[in-house]
């Protein structure tokens, strides 16, 4: 008999697929890249042709050693690690390292590991695809080229152990910009109204909103102004003007690509983008099921497609016709493409089987792993059903020159909403009393409730909101988010607080010198462009070399010039009055992984360290002592009094010396304005210069 041999990235994944193969396979696992740039250089020569110098990964010598011992013993040979760009460059790299003749190498891949999907692929294997080889090596290239060109610049002025990377670097300073807008928020007062109308023959009151004054949208703005249309309606007459009865659908959601699973397993899972991604590969891999064997559970999860496939389609819409009845079905095509580019090769991310409800496969898996496979699970069963429709009716009530609105809306078919709702699907039920109402009809007020509102700030990003962020401005792909965010709270650039990432003091200073020195990497145009141009290389219409060539005479240039410009930026460190209590000398101002501490400069002999105490030269407004940068415990600054804990004044925003002449309370600095404290007294001034 003939002996076959298949070569994929996992053990896990070697485990699944032996089981569905006869015994004339082996199926091994590589453990991912074998081979890769050195880590000691740069890796490729800028003097010839940008030849990459690839080697063996430290500690893949025994593993190759027994690969090679297969590779004899075998007839042929199956690259089947995954189906992108790293999955083509690892089976590339394997085909070298394994000494394969490219012209009669065996590529093979499958966007689930299933039976069918696994066996088919072996029947048609193809050539390596140099293209996403090339596409992959690029990105590898330039994100050296960006880490290890830049990176030493962080180290010397700042600290060791900093890094920049070409995406990390972008995702940072969006982080930053947002940090910026809501320190410079400054909010504004605005009221509501509302009034109770007596319906005859009801007894509960109809509440609507004030909508208009004089057919214009009407904001109130301030109390003054509240008290003048309050005066104004107190003996208005009120007339129905208009009820408008109507119907509306809402749409089922699509199915699941990678960015929207991070997002939607962020909100409704409070799971972080590498716990998602990390449970996802666990899924596709393949779980022991009981009664199944190893089976993978969804398929592929690096993905910006929509799209699945004809036959997955038919078998979630049989089964939604025979366990939910054919007016569930959707009689609409849903495989629309989106207007970008998108790794189409892949479908959405899906159940392998529809039958294996959640239920099935709870007690195989672990709690975490069953609740993002209900996730998935009932987001695409629900994207093969028909839209929710709801019934709605809005009501206007005209008098005095102003205009009320009341409106609800009432589900009258789930649809798609049988199976999978979002937290925010709350409806407002219409009422008996808002039924029966007829327009010219007179109408009795009873009350008007105000309330006063400010306007807030836009919201802190979370690890859900950034990726939404990153994929709409197209930077990175599916497989960077995870690792791009992992990175930034790893190296303390940002801390994540109750969901929201903010930015630490290091985060500032690191942002702060990229922008300064390569505005070119830290700009979102540019690296959106680059990732054009690798999807170019990807289709064979870009020459790798262009791009790499391009870029680096660009950035050399620019590291050259930093390290001349930067050279005033910080290299001393900063001496300060404060003195060792154990030799003597000055301690000096040092950045750790935490932010700015107290170092004795006789290191190694003297190891004394304290925390640094930053004065900000303002006096605490509760008990005069100073008000000094604080940190929370996991790293975002603020500012606090000196005294803490007998003295408990905090903010957020710097404070100034200045009293609010409007209340006398304190002034805080936003932007080129000082603002009060207190939102209610609402005094705005600007800085002076």
């Amino acid at each position: 008999m003939p002996k076959y041999l298949v070569i994929v990235e996992s053990p896990a994944k070697a485990k699944t697929i032996k089981k569905f193969l006869g015994n004339n396979y082996e199926v091994m696992a590589s453990n991912g890249h074998v081979r890769d740039l050195p880590k000691s250089q740069l890796g490729f020569d800028a003097e010839h042709d940008f030849e990459p110098k690839y080697i063996t990964i430290r500690g893949k010598g025994e593993l190759l050693a027994k690969l090679r011992k297969e590779v004899k013993k075998a007839d042929k040979v199956y690259l089947a690690t995954d189906p992108d760009r790293e999955g083509e460059a690892i089976s590339w790299h394997l085909l070298k390292s394994l000494k394969l003749d490219e012209t009669t190498a065996n590529r093979i891949t499958f966007n689930e590991i299933t039976k069918n999907a696994v066996k088919s692929s072996i029947k048609h294997p193809r050539k390596i695809n140099l293209n996403l080889v090339d596409a992959q090596q690029t990105r590898r290239m330039l994100d050296r080229m960006v880490g290890y060109r830049i990176s030493p610049l962080l180290w010397a002025k700042v600290k060791r152990g900093l890094s920049a990377g070409r995406v990390q670097s972008v995702a940072l300073r969006i982080i930053c910009d947002r940090e910026d807008e809501i320190n410079a928020f400054i909010p504004e007062e605005y009221w509501n109204l509302d009034a109770k109308f007596r319906v005859e023959g009801e007894k509960k009151p109809l509440v609507a909103k004030l909508s208009q004054r004089d057919n214009q949208k009407i904001t109130i703005r301030s109390e003054e102004e509240l008290n003048e249309i309050l005066k104004e309606l107190e003996d208005g007459t009120y007339v129905i003007s208009e009820v408008k009865k109507s119907s509306r659908q809402r749409k089922a959601p699509l199915p699941f690509t990678t960015s929207t699973l991070q997002q939607e397993a962020a909100k409704v899972l409070n799971y972080s983008t590498q716990k998602t991604m990390r449970l996802a590969q666990q899924l596709y891999e393949g779980v022991d099921v009981k009664g199944h064997g190893t089976i993978g559970l969804i398929s592929y999860l690096r993905t910006d497609s929509v799209r699945v496939s004809e036959e997955a389609d038919a078998a979630a819409k049989q089964f939604i016709y025979d366990n939910y009845g054919e007016k569930f079905v959707t009689t609409h095509d849903v495989n629309k493409a989106s207007g970008k580019k998108i790794q189409d090769a892949h479908e959405a991310i899906r159940p392998t089987y529809v039958d294996l409800t959640p239920v099935i496969v709870k007690e195989s898996l672990s709690r975490d792993q069953f609740r993002l496979y209900q996730l998935i699970w009932k987001r695409f069963i629900a994207s093969r059903m028909q839209s929710a429709k709801y019934e709605t009716q809005t009501a206007k009530i005209d008098g005095n020159g102003y205009r009320f609105t009341v409106a609800a809306s009432h589900l009258i078919f789930d649809g798609f909403m049988t199976v999978y709702q979002s937290s925010d699907d709350e409806e407002e039920n219409i009422s008996s009393t808002l039924k029966k109402l007829e327009v010219n009809t007179e109408l009795k007020l009873n009350e008007l409730n105000e309330s006063q509102h400010f306007t807030q700030p836009p919201p802190h990003y979370t690890e859900a909101t950034l990726v939404k962020a990153l994929e709409e401005l197209g930077i990175g792909r599916p497989s960077t988010y995870a690792p791009t965010i992992t990175t930034i709270i790893a190296r303390r650039y940002v801390i994540k607080e109750n969901k929201n990432l903010y930015v630490t003091e290091l985060g500032e200073v690191v942002n702060k010198i990229m922008k300064t020195a390569f505005p070119s990497i830290v700009d979102v145009n540019f690296t959106v462009n680059l990732e054009a141009l690798l999807d170019g290389v990807e289709d064979g219409a870009v020459n790798w070399k262009t791009v790499v060539s391009n870029f680096y005479p660009d950035l050399e240039d620019a590291v050259n010039q930093a390290e001349a410009q930067l050279e005033q930026v910080k290299i001393e460190d900063e001496k300060t009055d404060v003195i060792c209590s154990e030799c003597g000398r000055n301690m000096v101002i040092k950045y750790g992984p935490h932010g700015k501490f107290l170092a004795c400069p006789g290191f190694p002999e003297c190891r004394n360290t304290k925390p640094y105490l930053e004065k900000v030269g303002v006096a605490c407004p509760k008990c005069g002592a100073d008000v000094i940068v604080r940190k929370t415990k996991k790293g975002r600054r603020y500012f606090g009094c000196e005294n803490n804990p007998e003295c408990d004044f905090m903010s957020w925003q710097k404070p100034s010396n200045e009293k609010c002449p409007k209340c006398g309370g304190p002034l805080v600095e936003k932007g080129t304005k000082l603002v009060c404290m207190d939102e209610v007294c609402g005094f705005v001034k600007n800085k002076e210069a």
